[in-house]
């Protein structure tokens, strides 16, 4: 699903986590992607079956679509679509052949992004040492996924492309050479980390900064985190 932006004009774009074997999918603001977490709108992550389903339903009952499939109605009918905290606005264009046109319709759906349910453990440090207790934030656990993806992204990139390396990279993501090295770095972070940042349980203060560059061998990146592997 295209056109999709959060309450600052950021667009979302569609990704995705594995946990236990199931694909979760979820939209998240580009500014969490581009390492902008200030900029971004007030809900910045959201899942992708509830936002298609409501965006779908809506449409099809204010343009009244009985027989066309979701996915065409989103595409030919919904111009834009914009999450705010307490509500998606759904600009809807009459007929397809409007769709380029100034003049559209605006459909308002109250809707709220559910808190978790489930109690998050955090990891703890083996020393007992005092930490801060909280889990990580949202938004950073968010651009840590994110980045942790780009890494395996371009690390697969420079395996299988001949010619393709973190200086190539870098000229076409308009970065330095050393941010790519150092995002590839989180490619290596040990499973129980992954999981642990999939689930919102890192303490607060561990993000990308913290977790870039780490001892290659998995036992050493607890240790030198100083938490429980």
């Amino acid at each position: 699903m295209g056109r999709i932006f959060d309450d600052r004009g950021n667009g979302m774009t569609p990704s995705h986590a594995r946990k236990a074997g199931i694909k979760y999918r979820y939209y998240i603001s580009s500014a969490l992607v581009d390492g902008r977490p200030g900029e971004a709108g007030s809900v910045s992550r959201i899942p992708a079956a509830e936002i298609e389903a409501l965006v779908a339903r809506s449409v099809r009952d204010h343009v009244s679509l009985p027989t066309m499939d979701d996915r065409t109605i989103v595409a030919t009918r919904a111009l834009r679509i914009e999450v705010h905290a307490n509500e998606i606005a759904i600009y809807v264009c009459a007929d397809r052949r409007s769709a380029e046109a100034t003049s559209h319709d605006v459909i308002r759906v109250p809707w709220q992004k559910q808190p978790s349910k489930r109690r998050r453990e955090i990891l703890l440090p083996a020393s007992g040492e005092a930490i801060d207790g909280r889990p990580i934030r949202s938004e950073t656990r968010a651009t840590l996924i994110a980045a942790i993806a780009r890494g395996r992204r371009w690390l697969d990139e420079c395996i299988k492309e001949p010619g393709s390396t973190a200086e190539t990279i870098a000229r076409r993501e308009g970065c330095s050479a050393r941010k790519v090295n150092m995002t590839i770095s989180l490619a290596f972070l040990s499973p129980a980390l992954v999981k642990a940042a999939l689930d919102g349980r890192l303490p607060r203060g561990v993000g990308v900064a913290r977790l870039c560059d780490m001892p290659a061998e998995w036992s050493r990146q607890h240790e030198a985190l100083g938490l429980n592997p």
